[in-house]
Order: C-alpha cells, then structure tokens, then sequence
C-alpha cells in the first residue's frame, strides 16, 4: 500500500506540471485546446529518441519544452492567423502531431530500459551520497520532482504577474475590453498556448523517462487527466489567489493519481477501467460543488424568510402595543 502511495506521488508531481499546462490553457486563457494530447506525445518522443541516440537526458528533456512550445504556437497561429475555430484548431494540431510523433520515433514505441535518463542519474546521484539503490530511487525522484513541479508553479506565478501575464489573464477573460486598450490579442493567445503546451510536453518527456517507454499512444485522453487535476484541485483547496490556484493543480494532480492508484487495487477494477474512474471523479468533482452551494443557498434562503417573518411578527406585535396605549390616552 505505502509503495502504491508513494508511486502515485511521484506519477502526481510529474503530471502536475501538465495540469498546470492545462491550467494556463483551459482557465486563464479559456481556450479548449485539444492539442495536449499531442504535445505530450511530442515531448516523450523528441526526449526518447535524442536520449537513445546519445544525446544528455537533461539536455534532451530541456529541447522537448521547446517543441512543445511550438506546437502550441502553431495551434494559435491556426485559431488567430487562420480563423479557424478554437476547438477545431486543437483537434488539427493534434491530428497532426500523431503523424509528426511517429515520424521523429521511427516507430510506434521507443523503449528506454537500458538507456540513462533523468532518473537513472537521480538514482546515481542518491547512490553517491551514501543511500541504497531503492531509497535513492523513491527519494530522489520525490524531492527533485517536488523541486520541479514547486520551480513551474514559481514560474507560473511569476508569470502571470506580469504585464504580459496580466494581459493574458484579460484575454482570457474579455479579449474586446483588451482590445480595446490597443493590446495584441493574437499575439497573446499564442504566447499562452505556446508557454501551456510547452509544460505538457516537458510533463511527457519526464513520464517516458519515468515509465522507461515512449508511446505514440502514450497521450489519448491527456486532456482530460489534466482537467481532473485541475477541477479536483479547484473542488477542494480553492481558487482565491492565482498562487492557491497553482497550488491547488498540483494538489489535485496528486490526489487524482493517488485515487486511481487505491481504485485500481479494487478486485473488480481492471487497468482499462482508468478512463472510466477519471470519468467518475470529474463528475463528482463538478456536481457535488454545486449541490453543496445548492445546499448552502437554500438555507440562506431559509434564514432569510425566517428572519423577515420574526421581523413583521415583531414589527405587528409592537403596532398592537402602540394602538393599545394610543386607546388608553383617549
């Protein structure tokens, strides 16, 4: 049970930085793009294929965040230069890189066993220091990928912040007013897609690592693990400040790895059952918010009835006393 947890905490802090990328995309710039289930094939297949040809796994890691970010730049050139519409352009650029994936692999699957990657240094790494080869594994990866997921929330933070930043979280939320204002929209909405997808890809390139493979398949349904991080997250930690909002991706990628990891240990549940759990948790994500503030209203609504009934019984009971002593003096 405890490896179980701990896997799925080092899975979580992975994908966590492709929730962010879906964070960027989805709620500041409320775009629907489609194209991470490309993006993060492209980094898991550029990283593969320059690491078993020989190329450093930091170095090749590192060249995956560019390809991705160029691939988010191409789906806002198609949504901005080619008024194409925003979910069509996600769904162009995704079909698109299936094809682009399979041509940088070669192949349909890039394996990584025996090659050296992020994980096999931070394992050499922990050895060096004097721990054994299965503590320098778990916690090694734990604290550099807590490292690295806590390095993009800075970013993100700090990002956003900025006059860029804050340009883009206005597009995001009324591209006329920005306009307005003689700001770039287009540019802006390039920029963001381009900074989002290069997460995911980054997020790719460390999980084929992880998981020693690199699959043209590895991405189907990205979009929506990511959607679940962040709307879990959302549901349980809040949104108050863009820094809690970052904060509460990253936990929400960690809680859902965690639930799937407890769900699939479950004797009637099958590993194909994974969609069909993510199904479920965002479902319960997005609804029982809503019956809990359904809830809460309707009580408000309550006490509020209440009060103004007190009230005019209050109201009529001091009337009755006044008409009373007004009798008496007559």
């Amino acid at each position: 049970m405890l490896t179980a947890i701990t896997g799925a905490v080092e899975s979580g802090l992975i994908y966590a930085i492709m929730a962010l990328g879906v964070y960027l995309s989805f709620r500041v710039l409320d775009f629907p793009d489609l194209t991470v289930d490309g993006s993060f094939v492209t980094g898991a297949a550029v990283a593969a294929t320059l690491i078993v040809h020989g190329v450093n796994p930091f170095a090749a890691t590192c060249l995956a965040l560019f390809v991705g970010f160029a691939a988010g730049c191409m789906t806002g050139l198609l949504h901005t230069a080619g008024k194409v519409n925003p979910l069509l352009s996600g769904i162009l650029m995704m079909i698109a890189l299936y094809s682009i994936n399979l041509r940088i692999m070669g192949r349909s699957n890039v394996p990584l066993l025996n090659q050296k990657t992020v994980f096999t240094t931070i394992q050499e790494w922990g050895t060096k220091i004097g721990l054994d080869s299965a503590a320098a594994k778990t916690w090694g990866i734990l604290l550099s990928m807590t490292l690295l997921a806590l390095l993009f929330k800075w970013f993100t933070d700090w990002f956003l912040q900025t006059e860029m930043g804050l340009a883009i979280r206005a597009t995001g939320d009324n591209p006329r007013m920005i306009r307005s204002l003689s700001a770039n929209t287009h540019l802006l909405i390039v920029l963001g897609l381009g900074l989002s997808n290069a997460m995911v890809a980054f997020s790719g390139a460390l999980v084929a690592q992880y998981g020693a493979f690199a699959d043209v398949g590895m991405g189907i349904g990205m979009i929506i693990i990511g959607l679940a991080s962040v709307i879990i997250g959302e549901a349980v930690f809040g949104t108050k400040t863009i820094a809690r909002a970052t904060l509460s991706v990253i936990g929400g990628a960690i809680m859902y790895r965690i639930v799937v990891s407890l769900a699939l240990r479950v004797q009637f549940l099958e590993t194909g059952d994974v969609k069909l759990i993510t199904a479920c948790m965002v479902i319960l994500a997005l609804v029982v918010p809503q019956l809990v503030r359904q809830q809460q209203e309707k009580k408000r609504k309550e006490a509020k009835r209440r009060n103004q009934a007190q009230a005019a019984t209050a109201a009529a009971v001091g009337k009755g006393g006044a008409d009373v002593a007004v009798k008496r003096d007559l």
